[in-house]
């Protein structure tokens, strides 16, 4: 059974930094897209980041590209994700997410084609508030 554990939230001003990470457990299958979801308050929940673990391709919404970077480590048991250059819109509550790879799910999941709903697997959240 897969598990996720997402830790790594915290409040900082406009312009800081946070780094997110994703530890997995239980994964079966030899490729899975991952990555990060994010929901503010009365807002639907959006895709962030992920990443496709078989090949180390990385997507980003346009909103953050450039300043987030998604990582693996070397024993592909952790994902994290490193934000810099923080703004108030990107105050949310983020969700480590997972599904088994299949052709253009993670392409599609930041392109607004594929929903969150289309993700097996789920962290717990970790709330990231930026302050202006």
């Amino acid at each position: 059974q897969v598990q996720l554990v997402d830790s790594g939230g915290g409040s900082v001003q406009a312009g800081g930094s946070l780094r997110l990470s994703c530890a997995a457990s239980g994964y079966t299958a030899s490729n899975y897209c991952t990555g990060w979801f994010r929901q503010a308050p009365g807002k639907e929940r959006e895709a962030v980041a992920f990443m496709n673990t078989g090949d180390s391709r990385t997507y980003y919404v346009d909103s953050v590209k450039g300043r987030f970077t998604i990582s693996q480590d070397n024993g592909k048991n952790t994902l994290s994700l490193q934000m810099n250059s923080l703004k108030p819109e990107d105050t949310a509550m983020y969700y480590c997410a997972a599904v088994t790879a299949r052709p253009g799910i993670c392409y599609g999941v930041v392109g607004g084609v594929v929903g969150p709903y289309n993700f097996d697997y789920w962290g717990q959240g970790t709330q990231v508030t930026v302050s202006s």
